[in-house]
């Protein structure tokens, strides 16, 4: 094993997950190797043209990703891999949400418009930056990416979702939850309600606390002073506050954890991708690298 490479044990576990080829046309080429390179990639941030020759033609393993973005395949690889970790209850079922602001690499600019029924991901921008369903909007800092992100009690990504910096986090609250699911082996839904959720202040808001109360699931989300302010400044009128577990939400700063893995990989701590498919599946190798 190379560095940034699966080891024999992952490998072992992701093998009888991956699609099966068809029987016609050319003999495809080795799915360890080609993995590898896309961990390569994700881990280094290199241009796929720079690809190491070990991992054979940059052309074969760009082509592989390509598509297995466009199929989600990468989505559905790390869903199996959920499964097989709640098989064995290490699935903890305390969700943790934030996001965290990544910088667009003017290489990741300049993608021509794509309908956004084609990508699956969803953004806004303002000014003259990028199409909205390319995730990339202007704020402050110039062209950036906003990852909304849930993750379980071990710091493992259960949810994702794309837009551009310039989006509140509370718009995408509602997404991002609907996204978390907590599949089991064997036929029926998965399960998607969490024991508790955590979030910062940046959540604190009346449709956020009603949706959870709607959904029955227990929350711990620290109010903002001026929302503490003007309850206290109504009086009776202003209500008793909303329960706040202090010793629960000290357990919060596992999704900050969780963002720190996932920065560790070059190619999501400054996106390089033109597309919102290509940064999502980018982040998927990474989020199947944390699971395995």
């Amino acid at each position: 094993m190379r560095r940034h490479e699966l080891t024999d044990e992952q490998w072992l576990v992701i093998q009888p997950l991956l699609p099966v080829s068809g029987a016609r046309g050319r003999p495809r080429v080795d799915d360890s190797r080609v993995i590898n390179g896309m961990l390569f990639k994700a881990k280094t941030g290199v241009a796929w043209r720079d690809l190491p020759r070990r991992y054979g033609p940059w052309k074969t393993v760009y082509s592989r990703f390509w598509r297995w973005s466009r199929t989600g395949t990468l989505s559905v690889l790390v869903a199996k891999v959920q499964v097989l970790a709640e098989a064995i209850d290490e699935l903890d079922r305390e969700v943790s949400l934030d996001s965290s602001i990544v910088r667009a690499h003017q290489h990741a600019a300049g993608a021509r418009r794509v309908p956004v029924s084609h990508t699956g991901a969803s953004g806004s921008c303002g000014g003259q930056s990028e199409p909205g369903d390319h995730a990339i909007g202007r704020s402050r800092g110039g062209l950036t990416t906003k990852i909304h992100l849930a993750c379980d009690g071990h710091g493992r990504t259960l949810s994702v979702v794309l837009t551009g910096g310039n989006v509140n986090d509370r718009t995408q609250f509602t997404t991002v939850m609907a996204g978390v699911e907590f599949r089991r082996r064997g036929p029926g839904r998965p399960a998607s309600r969490p024991s508790s959720v955590l979030a910062d202040k940046g959540y604190s808001g009346h449709a956020i606390r009603t949706y959870l109360r709607r959904q029955r699931i227990p929350a711990t989300i620290l109010k903002r002073r001026d929302q503490r302010a003007n309850r206290l400044r109504r009086g009776r009128a202003g209500g008793r506050p909303p329960a706040f577990d202090r010793a629960a939400y000290r357990r919060r700063n596992i999704v900050e954890r969780c963002f720190n893995r996932l920065k560790q990989f070059r190619a999501i701590a400054t996106r390089f991708d033109k597309t919102a498919a290509s940064y999502r599946s980018m982040i998927d190798l990474a989020t199947l690298r944390l699971w395995l």
